[in-house]
């Protein structure tokens, strides 16, 4: 078998805050729980006890709605789900021809990554990362008031289902952060590779994708609870930089002149922002 080089070419970090525009309700455990506690608890840092955004709930969010957008069969079964993964239809001995094309040619599956066990995706590594969002200093001291929140940094919300045979009234308890919360500084790392499998100025273009699932997301909700009000964000305070394998220890390179922008300045100075990552990686 020949030897098989990847090269990094560069990473595009981008970061932001994220504003809960309603209260936001991503769940946690709820082992443990008191008689006349809440009935659905939300995750928490297990150090300061503060709600956070996981960032495997932000990319999931953001790849899922980017299935249905782009209209992608659902073709692996995840629990009680599913969710789209190039090649999960197809035997092993077709992974590397019909898998690899199929895989080859879905933005989706090349920057949100496929299952270690295709054997097309070892060549070509997942491009984004999304890490974990913590609740800002400022938020968290705000809500730590004194009776301002029924929770710690949290509020309590009671929702009645009516039985619609006895008219019986079954009120349930929610827990949630509240609207205006902040949580941030939020970082997506892109990376952007060279060699077998991969194509830098197509993951430069791919950047797109990753735009179009944070639009996705903020016109949809995050979390549980969404079609009952919860989950709805914004993001602010958008910046974005680049290293470069030319010197990836130099500082890095601002794509946003130094602005801080929301969501719709981002969308509009997309093809800008392509345009100086390919030209200071060289990409013509």
């Amino acid at each position: 078998m020949a030897d098989k080089t990847i090269q990094l070419r560069g990473r595009v970090f981008v970061t932001f805050n994220i504003e809960a525009a309603t209260g936001l309700h991503i769940g946690g455990s709820d082992t443990g729980i008191e008689i006349g506690g809440v009935d659905k608890t939300i995750i928490r840092d297990r150090i300061t006890n503060r709600p956070y955004i996981p960032g495997s709930s932000l990319k999931g969010k953001m790849r899922s709605l980017l299935e249905k957008y782009k209209g992608l069969k659902q073709n692996q079964p995840v629990g009680q789900s599913t969710i789209h993964s190039c090649g999960a239809e197809y035997k092993k001995d077709e992974q590397q021809t019909k898998g690899k094309a199929e895989y080859q040619a879905c933005d989706v599956c090349q920057v949100f990554g496929v299952p270690g066990e295709r054997e097309f995706g070892v060549a070509s590594p997942t491009r984004l990362v999304v890490r974990d969002v913590m609740m800002t200093d400022a938020s968290a001291s705000a809500l730590n008031e004194n009776g301002r929140t029924e929770l710690p940094y949290s509020e309590v919300k009671t929702e009645v289902s009516i039985d619609r045979v006895t008219s019986a009234a079954n009120p349930r308890q929610m827990e949630r952060v509240p609207a205006g919360t902040i949580f941030g500084p939020a970082e997506l790392v892109f990376s952007i590779y060279a060699g077998e499998g991969c194509d830098p100025v197509a993951d430069v273009a791919r950047l797109k994708t990753l735009v179009e699932g944070l639009q996705l997301l903020e016109d949809d909700y995050l979390g549980g609870l969404g079609s009952r009000g919860s989950g709805k964000v914004r993001f602010q305070d958008i910046q974005l930089t680049l290293r470069t394998s030319d010197d990836y220890l130099a500082p890095p390179l601002s794509l946003s002149k130094a602005e801080k922008w929301n969501l719709n300045d981002l969308v509009a100075e997309l093809p800008g922002v392509q345009n100086q990552v390919r030209s200071a990686l060289h990409l013509g």
